[in-house]
């Protein structure tokens, strides 16, 4: 038996004990980790650079793929390591920040902001006349502000009170990440309540949120249908699939794995299901949005193709050179 004072680390969950297969697990994590970086990466900087995409719907996407590189930040980097170096390992302090930046990305800031989306479309859609005052530059600012300052606080609230609790148990832990349901496992003070209540309440707002974009979307269709021309109902809808996509993406796939009855519970499934929660959405949203976004793929071809005039206008320069003074 031992306290939280006298716990310096955790133990995370191994996906094998077979040295090649961690090799191996190491590879695909690695893979799945650069197409995260750079599906989100360039995302980011095509919004960036493209004046035309400087609108609120592609400036809550820029947020949103911030998130997820934040998101997959947290958890792959340090399961990478542990593979490669045969280690399940992970300080005190790792597993606190572990916690909290993944709680911040992954459980209140995404739904948030997936939800102020949702209301974008909305907006665009059935209130076109508005769009310009309700989504203006500052209403979209303070809302992203707001997204990120509650996911903080939220984060915050959560991790303080889960390692607060006295830690009275074993020092493993039943997943490959740092989560609360599995700090919560360690404790033997009744004070596990407390933090039980504070995940209802999160999983509430969770649940407010999946409402009001359902409502959202219910309002998009009628008013979609009312459109008598079949251009203009496939021009008005057009942004809304990669959007539903990435909720449905998400949300499945978080609310299954926390709220899967215990009966279909297993070590494997539980892993599974939170390596399918935790790392397919940040890897797949990029890749949702650009493959059925026109103005994305449009703008993300105008780089690549301003990026490669640069490169071979600088390789020709240094060669001239080279030859000049030869």
């Amino acid at each position: 038996m031992s306290n939280s004072s006298s716990i310096t680390q955790f133990l995370l969950l191994l996906f094998t004990d077979t040295r090649e297969l961690q090799v191996l697990h190491f590879w695909l994590f690695l893979g799945i980790y650069l197409a995260a970086l750079l599906g989100n990466g360039l995302i980011i900087t095509t919004i960036a650079w493209d004046q035309h995409l400087h609108t609120p719907m592609y400036f809550f996407l820029l947020n949103l793929s911030l998130l997820d590189l934040g998101s997959i930040s947290t958890t792959v980097p340090k399961t990478m390591a542990n593979s490669l170096w045969d280690s399940r390992n992970i300080s005190y302090t790792g597993c606190a920040a572990q916690l909290f930046f993944l709680f911040v990305f992954c459980a209140t800031a995404e739904y948030f902001l997936l939800t102020i989306m949702s209301y974008d479309r909305y907006v665009a859609i059935c209130k076109p006349l508005h769009y310009g005052t309700l989504l203006g530059s500052r209403a979209c600012v303070h809302m992203a502000a707001a997204v990120w300052v509650t996911g903080f606080l939220n984060a915050l609230l959560h991790t303080a009170n889960t390692f607060s609790l006295p830690l009275c148990k074993d020092n493993v832990l039943g997943q490959f990440f740092c989560e609360i349901p599995e700090i919560l496992k360690l404790s033997c003070s009744h004070s596990y309540l407390r933090e039980l209540g504070l995940i209802v309440f999160s999983g509430s707002l969770a649940f407010i949120c999946c409402v009001f974009i359902l409502l959202s979307y219910v309002q998009i269709f009628r008013a979609v249908l009312r459109i008598p021309s079949e251009q203009g109902r496939h021009k008005a809808f057009s942004t809304c699939p990669p959007h539903l996509a990435v909720i449905c993406l998400f949300a499945s796939t978080s609310f299954f794995a926390h709220l899967k009855p215990p009966s279909i519970s297993s070590p494997s499934l539980d892993l599974v299901v939170s390596v399918v929660y935790s790392l397919i959405p940040p890897t797949l949203n990029p890749l949702i949005y650009s493959l059925r976004n026109k103005e994305v793929k449009d703008a993300l071809r105008k780089l690549m193709v301003g990026c490669i005039s640069k490169i071979i206008k600088c390789s020709s320069s240094s060669l001239l050179q080279i030859t000049a003074l030869m």
